[in-house]
């Protein structure tokens, strides 16, 4: 198949200054949770991006020296000369595949509190630095200032050593310090870098000036700035960009934009529809004669077309996208947009980089397991033997394993007691603001397919009796799981004590349609993630007077994560949703529910009609336990969407395979020891 000729425009190539990108398809930096720890790991995966067609391939933000070290976050690191042989790899595995390779130069400035070099944070005034760290930033001498120039320089000259084809000057997110002297939030200066715009971009101009200078002729260089931060006067705004422009427009050989803040930019679709950020771009291409590239959760190549050909932007800028499929951009130059693994804006991704941990996605399990596990996203060691495949379940672990096994080679019985194939997906997706999720159903479902060697069996509810009949060779039980009716969860490890008169529903039941029948409802959230919030604001919305009661300190607090969990707050506020936390609910008895506070003890009743609970699952297991057979996803460890993919890909990818025994079950990369010889002088 070839490309349909609408989508020409999105494969011209764009000159960035004194390099050239084949396409129109640009990697913006995003974080990977893997970094400095994690280095050929985090260079393999944006190796398979470039693989996979995006034409810039850029890092996370890269710290320039301890004086502003991210600690709490595995970021990239380009302090001395010793962290260049990572970025050297990260580059040979971009350019191998033709792509320009960028990396994205940071100073976090006050939003870090150092804690690992244990400097005091710089920043442009005497302000305690974000978040509530006992930490504050010291205002930044002139001094100061000429030394995060001198060290800026001497991380793009370490870049440009490594191999790096563009060159971020970083402002933006609310993470950089350019940011912060941009802003009149942090800056209260009096001196020629504060009061008026002029002076508050004063060390943005210098910084790109130096910038592009180092990298006359040899790369391009790039400035990511924010369009608006969203705060209103107390802020950076939309007029003060524009008069940027006029100010330093001309400067760099592209420039990124964004709005807001890290957790505005990074919405996710249940807050934001694909393309919300048009409306803050629209005019900025009419400030500049470079390059504009920017973001918006864009997963259609009809809406990349429009916005390039409104003029919006020049670049389609990815995050997440290219995370969901990194060969997005081959897809749709090959005719192939059925095949395009969309992203579902969940997040999931992002909470690698707030756990410390390597990047994953719900929609691609491949993802940060390119180097550790050998994984790759579109291709497929082939079958270890003719054996045939019996998968029980079809929601996201079955449907995953059943499409890996088929593209392996296998031959394989899909059994699904339902009428759709989804499990878990097709009900969640009918909640509030999760229908974008129903694409990692439709994208398994699409390649289904087309695997002529797997059958899809629907309404076959099957019994261990039919399965042993099968002769199937192997068999994979994806029965997801049951959320508990007894309360037993993180607060409680035993069932609590609940009067069989009310009405006790869980996510199960309403996810079937059931609702419950009196006004006054108790939803008790002891899961902590995004269910017990969305199911909340599902039943206010319907007119129930809902109360939401939780241990954690926040509704939804493990959303904290995937940066909505203010966003939740506030629509269950708006939904007139009556907020309990740290709380947790004892028992019910008599139409009354005890609550007890976590911290005092002291308890409380509260009048209800009905109990919802949203606390922990017990796996469908019975099958796999009868027949002695594998357990996967859900049935196996009840867990979130994305680990019940990742689990059906594992299986698949593990069939007929060495079993590691006891050796580590991925690569990893030990750290080597330093000698000895600076050791403190001992008494």
């Amino acid at each position: 198949m070839s490309r349909d000729p609408r989508y020409d425009v999105l494969f011209e190539p764009v000159r960035l200054g004194p390099v050239i990108a084949r396409n129109r398809f640009f990697q913006v930096p995003h974080c990977n949770g893997m970094g400095h720890r994690d280095p050929t790991a985090h260079a393999v995966m944006r190796g398979v991006k470039a693989e996979g067609g995006w034409a810039v391939v850029c890092t996370e933000e890269v710290e320039i020296h301890p004086t502003s070290d991210t600690s709490g976050f595995i970021e990239g690191r380009l302090w001395d000369d010793a962290d260049i042989p990572a970025h050297e790899r990260l580059v040979e595995q971009v350019h191998a595949h033709g792509s320009l390779a960028g990396i994205e130069l940071v100073h976090n400035g006050m939003v870090s509190a150092n804690l690992y070099g244990r400097i005091p944070p710089l920043g442009p005034s005497n302000l305690p630095v974000t978040g509530h760290a006992p930490v504050q930033a010291r205002a930044m001498s002139h001094e100061d200032i000429a030394d995060l120039r001198r060290r800026h320089r001497q991380a793009v000259q370490r870049s440009l050593r490594a191999g790096y084809d563009l060159v971020y000057v970083y402002a933006a997110h609310g993470l950089s310090t350019l940011q912060h002297f941009l802003s009149r939030r942090f800056n209260v200066r009096d001196d020629e870098y504060g009061g008026t715009l002029e002076n508050r971009a004063r060390l943005l101009r210098e910084v790109l000036e130096d910038t592009l200078e180092e990298c006359e002729g040899r790369a391009a260089v790039a400035c990511r700035v924010v369009v608006d931060e969203l705060l209103g006067e107390e802020g950076i705004e939309r007029a003060e960009i524009e008069q940027l422009f006029s100010l330093v427009g001309e400067l760099p050989d592209l420039w990124d934009v964004m709005v807001g803040f890290w957790p505005d930019d990074s919405r996710t679709s249940r807050f934001a529809p694909e393309a919300w950020t048009e409306e803050h771009f629209r005019g900025i291409k009419q400030l500049t004669s470079k390059p504009v590239v920017g973001i918006g959760l864009l997963t259609s190549p009809d809406t990349m077309v429009r916005l390039i050909r409104d003029g919006v932007v020049d670049l389609i800028g990815a995050a997440r996208p290219s995370i969901a499929d990194p060969f997005l951009p081959l897809k749709v130059e090959e005719g192939r947009l059925e095949d395009i693994r969309e992203c579902i804006g969940c997040n999931v991704c992002v909470t690698g980089d707030w756990t410390s941990t390597p990047i994953r996605c719900t929609q691609n399990p491949s993802m940060g397991e390119e180097w550790r596990r050998g994984w790759h996203p579109e291709r497929f060691r082939p079958a270890g033997s003719d054996a045939k495949v019996l998968v029980v379940g079809a929601g996201p672990a079955g449907l995953e394993a059943a499409m890996a096994l088929g593209k392996r080679g296998y031959e394989v019985v899909l059994a699904e007691a339902g009428r759709e194939l989804g499990g878990r997906v097709l009900r969640e997706a009918r909640l509030p603001g999760l229908a974008a999720w129903i694409r990692v159903a439709d994208y398994r479902r699409g390649q289904l397919a087309k695997l002529p060697n797997v059958e899809v069996a629907l309404e076959s509810d099957v019994t261990a009796e039919e399965v042993r009949g099968y002769g199937c060779d192997h068999v994979a039980v994806a029965t997801g799981a049951r959320w508990r009716a007894d309360g037993v969860g993180r607060w409680h490890t035993r069932p609590i004590a609940l009067d069989s008169t009310v009405e006790t529903l869980t996510p199960d039941d309403l996810t079937a349609g059931r609702r419950p029948e009196g006004e006054r409802i108790l939803l008790f959230d002891d899961d902590h993630y995004y269910l017990g919030g969305v199911l909340a604001e599902l039943l206010a919305t319907e007119g129930k007077r809902i109360t939401l009661v939780t241990p954690a300190p926040r509704v939804s607090e493990w959303s904290v994560n995937t940066m909505e969990q203010e966003r939740i707050h506030r629509r269950l506020v708006e939904a007139g949703v009556e907020l309990a936390t740290g709380q947790a609910l004892a028992s019910v008895e008599g139409g009354a529910a005890r609550v007890v506070n976590v911290y005092t003890a002291r308890e409380r009743e509260l009048p209800l009609d009905g109990l919802v609970l949203v606390t922990a699952r017990l796996p469908n297991d019975a099958l796999a336990l009868e027949l002695g057979a594998t357990a996967i996803g859900d049935a196996y460890a009840p867990g979130t969407i994305a680990t019940a993919v990742w689990d059906g890909r594992r299986y698949a990818e593990e069939l007929d395979g060495e079993p590691p025994g006891d050796a580590v079950p991925f690569r990893r990369e030990v750290v080597e020891l330093a000698p000895l010889g600076m050791e403190a002088v001992k008494a």
